[in-house]
């Protein structure tokens, strides 16, 4: 299984950008994703999931009203639109493919990772 990250790159604080992931439809079309971050000397965190449908979403507090997870039902693509960025959102930013169907917030319910990709916000 692959899932390719793309749409990270540099931007100023208040800008915005959208990262986009590509996985196997056979593997994750029935399957809620996720997207994750990791900033420098920090741990692995959850930012946002949907379910297989895009019907459901949660988010982390610090990401919500500014990150928005979206996917047509059923695609295989997942998408993160985030604005009103701060430079506290630069990471590498991971998309992941839940075991089930549902939104879910815990790494281990997850069982696909892709390689991630540079999100830094300049203050």
């Amino acid at each position: 299984v692959q899932l390719q990250a793309s749409g990270g790159g540099l931007v100023q604080a208040g800008g915005s950008l959208r990262l986009s992931c590509a996985a196997s439809r056979r593997t994750s079309s029935n399957n809620g994703m996720g997207w994750f971050r990791q900033g420098p000397e920090k741990e692995r965190e959850f930012v946002a999931g949907i379910n297989w449908s895009g019907s459901d979403t949660n988010y982390a507090d610090s990401v919500k009203g500014r990150f928005t997870i979206s996917r047509e039902r059923g695609a295989s693509t997942v998408y993160l639109q985030m604005t009103n960025l701060k430079p506290e959102d630069t990471a590498v930013y991971y998309c992941a493919v839940a075991r089930r169907a549902f939104m879910v917030s815990t790494a281990r319910e997850y069982q696909y990772w892709g390689k991630g990709t540079q999100v830094t916000v300049s203050s």
